[in-house]
């Protein structure tokens, strides 16, 4: 089965960045870094291949820049959401509502981080790495508060399995996507705490 890894977002406006970055992800996410040009990108997003150049230096770049994009948004939402809860079993519930809502809302992102990781620079790689062992101390942090039987290395573990569950979603999702959200909170709800 074929997994339809476009989203659109009615009524949101993008800038043409925003725009490049997500078709770029898309097109990565289907045909692979290396099966994708610069002007098939371009081509996509209704612009010449070298008009792209006005927004990033090359493929590497986008590429780059959307991990880097991504990795942010799940650590600023993830902060968000943590310091915004009343209780650490709140703020365990909103972070999980978090990822799976990503996940399940940008499937594209979810399999290129998964499968172009190799393809970044290294700059780009320690960038990206750097935002998401945040995130992950973020989680790490309240299932302490809720395991405190668990040292930081195996919460730490406990947390990347949850990822792992919970980003298997643009290859396992066969339901409905309100379905597999709830689904997915209670697994990951589950595997945190048991």
């Amino acid at each position: 089965m074929v997994v339809n890894l476009r989203r659109y977002t009615v009524g949101v406006t993008t800038t043409r960045r925003e725009q490049i970055l997500d078709t770029a992800a898309t097109l990565f996410a289907e045909r692979g870094f290396h099966g994708v040009s610069v002007h098939d990108i371009g081509s996509a997003c209704g612009i010449s291949g070298p008009a792209l150049y006005k927004h990033f230096a090359g493929k590497g770049d986008i590429l780059t820049q959307s991990l880097i994009s991504i990795s942010e948004r799940l650590l600023a939402e993830g902060r968000s959401r943590s310091e915004n809860a009343r209780s650490a079993d709140e703020a365990l519930a909103a972070l999980i509502d978090w990822h799976t809502e990503f996940a399940l809302a940008h499937p594209a992102l979810i399999v290129i981080q998964e499968r172009e990781w190799a393809n970044l620079e290294a700059d780009g790689r320690r960038e990206v790495r750097a935002l998401q062992l945040a995130y992950v101390d973020i989680w790490v942090d309240t299932v302490q508060h809720l395991r405190d039987d668990l040292d930081a290395a195996e919460a730490r573990a406990a947390v990347q399995a949850t990822f792992g569950l919970i980003n298997s979603t643009p290859h396992s999702a066969r339901i409905s996507e309100s379905s597999m959200a709830s689904r997915l909170a209670r697994m990951a709800r589950a595997a945190l705490l048991a």
